[in-house]
């Protein structure tokens, strides 16, 4: 909510400093021409993100950091797209691709600090070759495999192999 408030304030409040400096036709001017660079950029990256999904998929792995990147350039293009000179550097920023990995690796980090993952075996044991079967796994269909996920505080946090003493 605070940045629906200050954001737009501190946006009005550079745009009127620059038109200050440089006065308001080229201060429009310049806005007018960041969000036809922008557009520019965004076509570009967002390209190049598609092209790099597609290949994901077509090596038959998962297109995580695909789909990260391809969603950084959309934000990134809204916010270049948006009239003011803050939004600007924030969607240049999320449009060029090394700043872009910093923000996906700095995101990553923040998820695995308050995310916590656990999975179950159908039949309560890890999954192995059924009666003998097939070790190579190529009897599919055969395991019940089931996971969730929740989001947890620091206090909710422990390490693997340790129990909490609330019973929990």
């Amino acid at each position: 909510m605070l940045v629906f408030i200050v954001l737009p304030i501190a946006e009005i409040y550079v745009i009127i400093k620059v038109g200050e400096a440089i006065g308001a036709v080229p201060t429009i001017a310049l806005l007018i021409g960041d969000a036809f660079l922008g557009a520019a950029l965004l076509r570009s990256q967002g390209r190049a993100a598609w092209r790099r999904f597609n290949q994901a998929l077509a090596e038959g792995r998962v297109p995580g950091r695909e789909i990260f990147d391809g969603a950084m350039v959309i934000l990134g293009g809204a916010f270049l797209l948006t009239p003011g000179f803050i939004t600007d550097v924030i969607g240049v920023l999320l449009l060029l691709p090394p700043t872009r990995a910093a923000f996906r690796g700095a995101i990553a980090r923040m998820a695995r600090r308050r995310t916590t993952f656990t999975v179950r075996w159908g039949s309560g044991q890890p999954p192995g070759p059924p009666g003998g079967g097939d070790p190579a796994g190529r009897a599919r269909g055969r395991y019940d495999y089931e996971g969730s996920a929740r989001e947890v505080g620091d206090a909710d946090r422990e390490l693997p192999g340790e129990r909490r003493d609330d019973g929990a």
